[in-house]
């Protein structure tokens, strides 16, 4: 998966994930919940984008650190809504494991963009 595809799918892991939100109950668990969710997956876009432009490969590789971080945290908060019934399952669960898939995906980045700066 090259980069220009990473940018359109992380933009689109968060506006899906903008979208689920809409459908949270109108509660203080559900307005916490998915306060937290949107952040989360929007900064797992925007500081994407935000590597790609980095000044440095140590800047870079701090960006990607963040980008994994919140794309497991997006994972957390989508089961957290799942768990606790802010939502039917089958309405996250395509989202859940796009979380997972994501994360998997710069958790493996980071740790590559690692290994080549303590290489040179």
């Amino acid at each position: 998966m090259n980069k220009e595809d990473l940018i359109k799918r992380t933009k689109k892991f968060a506006i899906d994930v903008i979208k689920l939100v809409e459908i949270f109950p109108r509660t203080t668990a559900g307005f916490t919940i998915g306060k937290q969710l949107i952040r989360a997956a929007t900064s797992v876009a925007a500081n994407y984008r935000a590597a790609l432009r980095a000044q440095s490969h140590a800047h870079f590789i701090s960006k990607l650190a963040i980008v994994e971080e919140e794309a497991d945290e997006s994972l957390f908060w989508l089961e957290l809504s799942a768990d606790a019934e802010l939502i039917k399952s089958d309405s996250s669960a395509n989202l859940i494991k796009e979380a997972n898939e994501l994360t998997a995906i710069f958790t493996a980045s980071h740790k590559t963009a690692k290994n080549k700066l303590y290489k040179k």
